[in-house]
Order: C-alpha cells, then structure tokens, then sequence
C-alpha cells in the first residue's frame, strides 16, 4: 500500500490528508512536534483571552484519526534521505515514504536584534508560545508592561490579548502608519485612530535597537533605535512577520529559496515530493500573488489541490480572485480581489473611499481609471458576502455595477442597510465634483 507521510499538522496538512482519505485507501502518516492533534492556529488567542479551551481549538474529536486511518506521528524529522526516501527523526528513529509533502508552516522573523531570545521574548504562533505566554504575561502584576515589535495582523491580536487582562502594552510599529505596505492611506489612519483608542501606546515609525537582559537572562527592558529611549518590560512580541519553516531542509536535495520550491502542481525538483502552505514557494509567482502565502485560505486549497494530484488526478493550484479576512481589535476586515496601499500600486489603479462617522466602518473599492473595471474591495466593519464579488470579478463589472448593487453582497442585510445609501450618495457627489 502506497505511504504518504506529511510533515505538519497546520491547516494545509491536515486538509491534505482528509482529502487523500476521501478519494483512496492509502496510508497516511501526518507527523508533528508541535502538538498532539490538529488545531486552528486563528484561534490560539481566544484560549488566552478566556473565550475558549485549548481543546475547543480543535476541529475534530480525538477519535477522528483512528477513525479515518490516518496515522498521527509525534516526532521533529532532522533530515530527509531523498534517495532512499527515509526519514530520520531526532529521536532517532526513522520511517520510509512513497511520497513526501512537505507542509511545516511558518515561524516568526528574527532579524538578529540582540536579546532576540531571551527569557519572556518570543513570537505567537504555536501551542508553545501560547504556554509561554501564561508564564511571562498571567496577568498586570507578573507583566507590568509588554513591548510588540511589528505591526501586522499577529501584532494586533497580541496587543488585544494583552489588553484583555490589563497589561499595558507599547507597540512597535516601523512604517509611518500601521500596515500601511499593505492598506490604502484613509484604512491605515482610521486604524492607527482606533488602536490608541484602546489606550494601546502606539509608536509609529519606531524600531527595536535592542532587548536588555535582567540577571537570569530574562527581558527586563528594550531599547528604541531612533531615540535610545528605554522601555521597561516584562514581555517581548516578536510580531515582525513570518518565514517558511524550512531550515531542516538544508542538507538535503530540495530546492529552496526562501521557502520550498515548487511548480503550478506544487511537486519539488524532487520526484514524489511535494510542499504546501506557507512553507512552498511558487517559481512563478501567480498573477498578483506573492510567490508564498502564508494564508490560511490558501493553506486549505493547496491542501484539497494536491490531494487530487496524488490520488492520480494530476491537478494544478489555481486559487483564483485574492480574499482574506482578518479583525482588528473589535473591526472586522474583509479584502476581495486587489486594492493596493501605496506600496506596488499599479499606476491605472483608483480608488473610490467611503467612511462613516463613527470612525468604524469604511470601505475601499479599487476600479482601473481608463475602463472603470472593478478591481478590488476593502470593507472594515461591513460584512460582505465572498461569494458576490467573486463573481463580479470574474464577470469584470465596473464600479457604477458594483456601487448600484451593493445590497446584493450584504451579509446581514438589516445590519447594513444603514450605510448603502450613504455610499451612494458620496459617490454620486465624488463623481460630480470630478
């Protein structure tokens, strides 16, 4: 019976798997060290938050695996033997493949700032940061102030975390406004408004210089590069994004750049190996697409793709209109097809900018200025139904289509009908005074 060994248990691995038992009988072995089963890694900030348990994080019973014949393996593979197809363990046992899928994830960046590892300074990511977390930062009176470093999404949920239980937090940002690489200017702003609003000490264009050891090599301060001023703390959050999880790979065969190597069917140089996730790397990136994802929607399709492939129905990776979902404190954020911030935006990209009142609530729409095709949607605490404009990108419908049936993509249409005349009536008086 052929063997299917997966490296990682994430979103992508597991899917994988589920996928592979679905369309065939064949073994499947899916190894991690992180954890003993599978769990939603979006949801590790809702443990320490006092929503849920750590077991509620968990999609599927203990039972399920047995269930389904799919072997779970704790172990950390050290090397790959790609001629024999074994792997070696640093426990030091091994185990034999047919085919290999590579799809151990992310970790977060370090970028060799000194004290980067000391006690109490870590990123979220795994189970093992969340126990760490409750070790340096329980409560106000063990951290009497926390530091993030990086202004992406896992640094706004760690400084929401942290303000759940009091702890005062400063908050490290480089750029001039907070995740302005990736929002047009009017979302960055209104969301550099609402973190000081939950009495978060934003610092824009600030960078860490150094973290500062007490006696038992744990944090005690850091040191801000522009100013030389010193914060103390009790806590570090390395937020500053993530890399691909890849550093095992390096005595082996598979090519790699910054994450695994893969094709359009995400195999590797090597044949019966493959890669998935956040961990592959396209050679040619996709369309708009940066070349990794570290995406949990992509993670999932990659996951359903390649189980296609290795059930000999040889599929490629097609993940169609970009979208992604994410909540900024108490705003949730939805993006659909491209609306570009400054950075790498294309010159015949436009946009179309409503906010309400409250400060709250706002949408983008990204149309190209020739041919007034729709591009593109950003919406903050408006929900908006994906499958629409899904469809509208594909059917390429310009802005007047879009904006005269935006009550055909509401997600909760009594909640929303409040703003939709008012969008309407900005961008009729938008128009006329262009």
């Amino acid at each position: 019976m052929e063997h299917i060994a997966i490296i990682g248990n994430g979103i992508s691995g597991v899917t994988l798997a589920r996928h592979i038992r679905k369309l065939s009988d064949k073994k499947i072995t899916i190894i991690s060290a992180e954890s003993d089963y599978f769990f939603s890694r979006t949801a590790l900030m809702y443990v320490y938050m006092g929503h849920m348990k750590f077991e509620h994080t968990q999609p599927y019973e203990n039972w399920f695996w047995k269930k389904n014949n799919i072997e779970l393996k704790k172990g950390y593979v050290k090397t790959i033997d790609t001629d024999n197809k074994t792997l070696h363990f640093a426990e030091g046992d091994q185990m034999s493949y047919d085919k290999l899928v590579i799809a151990t994830g992310s970790k977060p960046n370090k970028f060799g700032w000194p004290g980067e590892d000391l006690k109490g300074v870590q990123g979220l990511y795994s189970k093992q940061d969340l126990e760490h977390l409750e070790i340096y930062a329980p409560n106000n009176k063990v951290c009497k102030r926390a530091v993030i470093v990086g202004g992406g999404l896992i640094g706004i949920e760690l400084a929401e975390m942290l303000n759940s239980r009091n702890i005062p937090v400063t908050f490290l940002v480089r750029e001039s406004s907070f995740w302005n690489s990736v929002l047009p200017e009017g979302e960055s702003q209104m969301l550099n408004r609402h973190i000081k609003n939950h009495h978060i000490d934003l610092r824009l264009s600030t960078n860490l210089k150094e973290i500062i050891s007490d006696d038992n090599e744990k944090v005690k301060s850091i040191i801000i590069e522009e100013t030389g001023e010193e914060i103390p703390c009790d806590f570090v959050g390395l937020t500053a994004g993530v890399t691909p999880n890849i550093s095992f790979l390096k005595e082996s065969n598979i090519e790699t750049n910054i994450g695994v190597l893969v094709n359009r069917f995400l195999e590797t140089n090597i044949k019966d190996i493959y890669a998935i996730g956040d961990c592959a790397e396209q050679r040619k990136a996709i369309g708009n697409r940066r070349p990794i994802e570290a995406v949990w929607y992509t993670g999932r399709m990659m996951g359903e793709t390649l189980a296609q492939t290795i059930c000999g129905n040889p599929t490629e990776y097609k993940p169609g209109h970009w979208f992604n979902s994410a909540k900024f404190i108490d705003i949730e954020y939805q993006t659909y097809g491209w609306v570009h911030g400054k950075k790498g935006r294309p010159d015949y990209e436009t946009h179309f900018h409503w906010k309400h009142d409250d400060d709250t609530k706002c949408i983008t729409i990204a149309y190209h200025k020739n041919t007034n095709q729709f591009l593109g949607i950003n919406t903050f605490g408006i929900r908006l139904r994906h499958e629409i404009f899904d469809k509208w990108l594909t059917e390429k419908r310009d802005l007047d289509y879009v904006i005269n049936h935006l009550e055909q993509a509401n997600f909760d249409p009594e909640f929303y009908k409040r703003f939709e005349n008012e969008i309407k009536e900005t961008y009729n008086n938008t128009l006329q005074t262009n």
